[in-house]
């Protein structure tokens, strides 16, 4: 289930948690089902879904962020039912509470979500939900309830439903069909409580405090408590009540689990760069704030926080000083030693900051955000193929990040390598779905191809391929 609201959490008696499956009369997950929709088609369903996000939401666009929820994300999929474990995981960028999921392996995050878990069990307790919800296939069944099995009416389905996720505006699904309404919005109980019961074992299987869930809807509560009359649209259809909070609680209590890791020093690290992120007073204002939270109450989160509006504020020394401090405590941690090069980067320090950034490579060959803050070390410093290079490399695993294929643009353009540029801005528009303008970069690639056979046939292919998918849209 992919609606538009914060979280597929545990909003139910927790006595379900542990029913039978013949208690929740579910279908088996065979032919019957594929029979409806298969697994190609939901392939089809979720790319549909990617482009409408990609072109209309604010996403954030940092590596360290997106490198960290992936890690998690995979991670939890090992203990979970999913078997595809080809995910796409987008983030948005946007502060209030939500998390979803669609078909073909599409998992959304908002910034929101980590700034309302307190640590990193809860977190997880979402994000396996979200996985239930794909390894059960609970798109798939809700069609087969609903007993209309075209394709085209799933893709308005899903377009209705990326409409209300990109609006933030849960009534933007009444510009769809009225049976979308009832399909999506009155979501099956069945499905969430088998989603919670395999979220919740497979928060435990993945090494997590079962108790994360019930923190998680303490959570809740208290934005509920401070929204007054104004709450947000998930707490009025999902209400937190006290005895579904115990009800949580006791059933991780009854869990014979010890252990269970409840927090990690990268949650804590993510969480203060996302506050960080979302403070809208000015750098000074934001600098001494955190400065006083860290002084109030002296965390990783805080500390980073306060880093990181150190940065934003141009203050290079300052904020190398406080980061120097944690490395200390966390000398190989990869967050902060990429972050250390991040800040020398933005106070032009280039050739330490790719002094340092190599070391990280030569830990870590390949990763992602360490090899995104060297090619744009590469870049300012003018070595443009370099920098290229790097970021194609990237592309080999990475191929479908819009947010990489414009940033392969920007060097393409400072190199004057015009036909890349035009290309990956091609490969840019062609992933968000805007073919026009994904034909137009392509024609102006082939225009100032030259004489070459082989990139001329390259080109023109991508070209085919923008002029069929722009008919298939018109109906020609």
């Amino acid at each position: 289930m992919f609606i538009r609201r914060p979280l597929y959490l545990i909003l139910f008696f927790f006595q379900f948690i542990f029913a039978q499956e013949k208690d929740l009369n579910l279908p088996n997950l065979g032919d019957r089902v594929s029979g409806v929709i298969s697994l190609e088609q939901e392939r089809i369903l979720g790319q549909s879904f990617v482009e409408q996000v990609y072109a209309q939401a604010p996403l954030i666009d940092d590596p360290i962020i997106q490198e960290y929820t992936e890690l998690l994300i995979y991670k939890l999929s090992e203990t979970s039912q999913v078997k595809d474990r080809k995910f796409t995981i987008i983030l948005i960028d946007e502060k209030s509470l939500n998390a979803f999921a669609a078909p073909g392996g599409v998992i959304g995050v908002n910034g929101g979500l980590f700034l309302n878990a307190g640590n990193e069990a809860q977190l997880a307790s979402v994000l396996g939900h979200e996985l239930a919800h794909l390894s059960q296939r609970h798109f798939a069944r809700n069609v087969l309830r609903g007993r209309d099995t075209n394709l085209a009416s799933s893709l308005v389905m899903v377009s209705a439903i990326a409409l209300a996720i990109i609006s933030n505006n849960p009534t933007a699904f009444i510009s769809g069909p009225a049976a979308l309404q009832q399909q999506q919005l009155r979501f099956n109980r069945i499905f969430e409580r088998e989603a919670d019961r395999y979220g919740f074992n497979n928060l435990i299987a993945a090494g997590y405090d079962p108790a994360g869930m019930g923190q998680m809807f303490e959570n809740m509560a208290k934005v509920r408590k401070l929204a007054g009359d104004n709450p947000p649209e998930f707490l009025l259809t999902h209400p937190v009540t006290s005895s579904r909070i115990s009800d949580a609680f006791n059933a991780a209590d009854q869990i014979e689990f010890t252990g269970g890791k409840k927090n990690t020093i990268n949650f804590e690290f993510i969480k203060g760069r996302l506050k960080a992120r979302y403070n809208t007073s000015s750098p000074q204002t934001a600098v001494r704030y955190f400065e006083k939270m860290y002084e109030d109450i002296p965390t990783n989160e805080n500390k980073y926080a306060y880093i990181s509006a150190l940065q934003a504020n141009g203050q290079t020394d300052r904020a190398l000083d406080e980061l120097n401090e944690v490395l200390k405590k966390f000398p190989k941690n990869l967050i902060l030693n990429i972050t250390k090069s991040e800040i020398l980067l933005s106070g032009q320090r280039f050739n330490e900051a790719q002094e340092n950034i190599d070391q990280v490579l030569n830990i870590a060959p390949g990763n992602y955000p360490a090899s995104i803050i060297k090619s744009k070390i590469l870049s300012s410093k003018k070595e443009f193929i370099k920098a290229e290079e790097i970021l194609r490399d990237l592309l080999i695993g990475k191929n479908r990040d819009p947010g990489l294929w414009i940033q392969l643009s920007e060097v393409q353009r400072a190199g004057k390598n015009i036909v890349g540029y035009h290309l990956s801005r091609g490969e840019y528009y062609t992933l968000i779905g805007d073919f026009d303008n994904a034909l137009n970069q392509f024609q102006f690639a082939l225009s100032l191809s030259g004489n070459s056979f082989q990139t001329s046939e390259t080109i023109m292919t991508k070209i085919e391929f923008a002029r069929e998918r722009l008919s298939k849209r018109r109906g020609f």
